[in-house]
């Protein structure tokens, strides 16, 4: 059977996907190497969220035909539905699998060595459009499972594809389609098949999670969804110790929803509410929801109910027409706030988007001043969170053994995912993957890394 070499870029949404890839071509009988070893296929599982990535795709496509001129290289996912044009004239790439496909990627594969059987390249790419479809005319969700995953303890869980939302600097909606959502009893399937296989913690992740349930309804986006009662549905599940929500609409936050999910202990108290300005006219040129207003109320709703939750965020800098004014107006904000983490971005302009010619566009040296500045408040403000703990009782799901400064730690997450060491010492039998600890944080073993001692 033939060799085939995967390479995975963007979002955990993406690196579910790839995992199911992997996991049905090992099922049908494909030798899976690394990807800078030979190999009979390659498959590049692309990602298309700024320009950058977009890039890095069309990078490792022509690196794999490289290593191997003689091999079939797949282009798969975002970047082959908004640059389909482009990469079929790619001499490098000799097959293109759109979202929504991946699931029969044994099935296309087979279909394409039938139709090249002498290594020919004189067919389609995209096998006379059959593997990319029309992402935004369909409402299936594509179904998958997943039965095993690379990562030892955490096990990320897709519930829903595409997005609704269509802000002026994003082209996800053109890659991955509008709102399509997993049926909850196949997601309850799912994790209690990974439960089964000896995972503590799920993670809940897809485009939007926070429309989860929306097209079962037939309905726009009010701030309400299922995935609460998705959520609790979860909680009931013997042997899951933790659930994990992926990125999140700050309206999703209401009383009652924040009310609800204090209710469960297995929940983390960590929430991604996806932020992207601290200025209110930034955010109306985004065409984002919300208000800093709303936003403010979001967080101090969750802060009522869970003790020191983690709030984490992502920022744009940058973006067309943001002035010294506003972007002071966004450091103002996000100091206030007081996140535990920021991804800041750059602006980016991606073609067929609103924001990508609008006017009074920031140069990238701007960008990259403005963003050096966030970078120091975010690492601020992270040293102040992880300080709460010290001193204090916290719970660990160890991961990793690893070397700081010559010493061996077992190194885990607590349930806001601050990161903790235990030197692997005299109870070193105690630490072992996949196990939950208590321990106190004594203090700072590196700036993002908490010391911890076993509690007795």
């Amino acid at each position: 059977m033939k060799s085939v070499a995967l390479h995975n870029l963007g979002c955990k949404v993406n690196s579910y996907e790839i995992e199911v890839m992997q996991q049905k071509l090992q099922e049908s009988g494909y030798n899976i190497v690394p990807f800078d070893s030979m190999a009979d296929i390659y498959i590049v599982n692309t990602c298309t969220v700024t320009n950058i990535a977009d890039r890095k795709s069309r990078q490792m496509l022509h690196r794999a035909k490289q290593l191997n001129p003689k091999a079939v290289v797949v282009a798969v996912g975002c970047y082959v539905q908004t640059g389909r044009e482009a990469l079929e004239k790619d001499e490098s790439i000799d097959l293109c699998v759109g979202n929504n496909r991946k699931k029969d990627i044994v099935d296309i594969l087979e279909e394409y060595f039938r139709e090249h059987p002498d290594g020919e390249s004189d067919v389609s790419k995209t096998l006379c459009g059959t593997t990319v479809l029309d992402i935004n005319h369909t409402d299936e969700y594509e179904e998958m499972q997943l039965r095993q995953t690379a990562e030892h303890t955490r096990a990320y869980i897709k519930i829903q594809d595409g997005c609704n939302q269509f802000c002026t600097y994003c082209a996800i909606p053109y890659a991955r389609g509008r709102v399509r959502s997993r049926r909850a009893e196949d997601v309850m399937a799912e994790v209690r098949g990974m439960v089964a296989a000896g995972f503590k913690e799920i993670v809940l992740t897809g485009i939007h999670i926070s429309s989860y349930g929306l097209d079962f309804e037939n309905r726009n986006y009010t701030g309400t969804s299922r995935l609460i009662e998705l959520t609790e549905q979860l909680h009931e599940i013997e042997g899951l110790e933790r659930i994990r929500l992926g990125s999140l609409e700050p309206r999703i936050i209401t009383e009652d929803t924040a009310k609800r999910l204090s209710a469960l202990p297995k929940l983390c108290p960590h929430f991604h509410l996806s932020l992207q300005s601290g200025c209110d006219a930034t955010l109306r040129r985004m065409n984002r929801h919300y208000t800093t207003k709303e936003y403010a109320e979001s967080v101090a709703l969750l802060r009522s109910v869970f003790e020191h939750p983690a709030i984490t965020t992502d920022v744009i800098v940058g973006f067309p027409g943001e002035t010294e004014e506003e972007f002071d107006r966004t450091k103002a904000f996000l100091d206030e706030i007081g996140f535990f983490e920021m991804h800041i971005f750059k602006y980016s302009k991606r073609a067929g988007t609103r924001a990508a010619v609008m006017p009074d566009q920031v140069s990238n040296l701007l960008k990259t001043k403005r963003s050096e500045e966030l970078f120091a408040l975010e690492q601020k403000h992270s040293v102040e969170f992880r300080a709460y703990y010290v001193g204090r009782e916290v719970e660990v799901l160890l991961e990793e053994e690893k070397e700081v400064d010559g010493t061996r730690y077992m190194l885990g997450h607590t349930r806001d995912y601050v990161k903790v060491a235990l030197p692997a010492g005299e109870r070193a039998g105690e630490l072992q993957s996949n196990r939950v600890v208590r321990c106190i944080a004594q203090g700072f073993l590196t700036d993002e890394i908490l010391l911890g001692e076993l509690c007795s």
